[in-house]
């Protein structure tokens, strides 16, 4: 696949940039109207929004640079070409996530109930973002037949843009998109449940993204390594036990007690 959407002259617009743009746009549209429910302001939701992208940003780049140093240290100039991928969304959850609490705190505002406002439309995002993965012929997995992938009624155009090198690969990056994507829908229905807590949502948000990403990453081929183990795996199994250790405490609390919907001003189903 051609990873430059169009060209102006010298300057390329490339389908990975304008992918991760959109998923950001659409998810920020999602968490204010989300916030409208619950009379939160619109001003401190899209500034939040702001300082969450810019540091989870800048923390999926380091993190995935970290672990491929070997890439960048003859060119460390490289390491800016954010256009070019190389975002390791392990890394941008974790940076994200440490904004937001920190931002919260200094707003005394609960963090548990804006995560759990942010974690479906994130879903949503890591769905549309995956597909520059595509654009950039990264994230794939391993090798595999043009036949074997028809089997899958894997549309012909996925599968021709997954033909790297004359050779076909399992598109890794559509499975996780179909994932993140039917995890969102899920969600959103799960968050109208009367008695969900807050941070319930996040912790399931966590336990589902680890369970698909651990199987998932299982399957590709240029997976960030500890050692000799896949980090994403290693990531996924911390962050699953943290969100079913807080999960469970959380379920220990009264009946009535941190409500998610508990303030809810009007209805919205979507």
């Amino acid at each position: 696949m051609n990873p430059v959407m169009f060209s102006i002259g010298n300057f390329e617009v490339r389908w990975y940039s304008v992918l991760l743009l959109v998923a950001m746009f659409i998810a920020i549209f999602l968490l204010i109207k989300e916030g409208k429910r619950f009379n939160i302001s619109k001003d401190f939701l899209f500034n939040l929004a702001f300082w969450v992208i810019i540091f989870g940003l800048i923390s999926a780049r380091a993190y995935y640079c970290i672990f491929n140093f070997s890439l960048y240290k003859d060119n460390l100039l490289d390491i800016f070409k954010v256009w070019e991928g190389g975002l390791a969304i392990h890394g941008g959850i974790i940076g994200g996530f440490i904004t937001l609490l920190v931002y919260t705190k200094k707003y005394n505002v609960n963090s548990f109930k804006i995560t759990d406002m942010a974690v479906v439309p994130l879903l949503l995002a890591q769905a549309i973002g995956r597909w520059g993965n595509f654009f950039n012929g990264e994230a794939h997995g391993v090798a595999t037949t043009y036949y074997h992938l028809k089997e899958l009624h894997i549309p012909e155009k996925i599968i021709e843009g997954m033909k790297i090198g004359n050779v076909y690969y399992q598109p890794t990056f559509l499975y996780e998109s179909i994932y993140c994507f039917l995890g969102f829908i899920i969600l959103l229905f799960v968050r109208r449940i009367k008695y969900l807590k807050r941070g319930q949502l996040t912790c399931l948000y966590l336990m589902y993204y680890s369970v698909g990403r651990f199987f998932i990453e299982a399957l590709r081929t240029d997976s960030l390594m500890i050692g000799g183990f896949r980090a994403a795996q290693i990531i996924s199994i911390i962050l699953f036990l943290v969100g079913l250790v807080v999960f469970i405490i959380l379920c220990r609390k009264g009946k009535f007690e941190d409500l998610y919907n508990e303030g809810e001003t009007k209805p919205i189903l979507f």
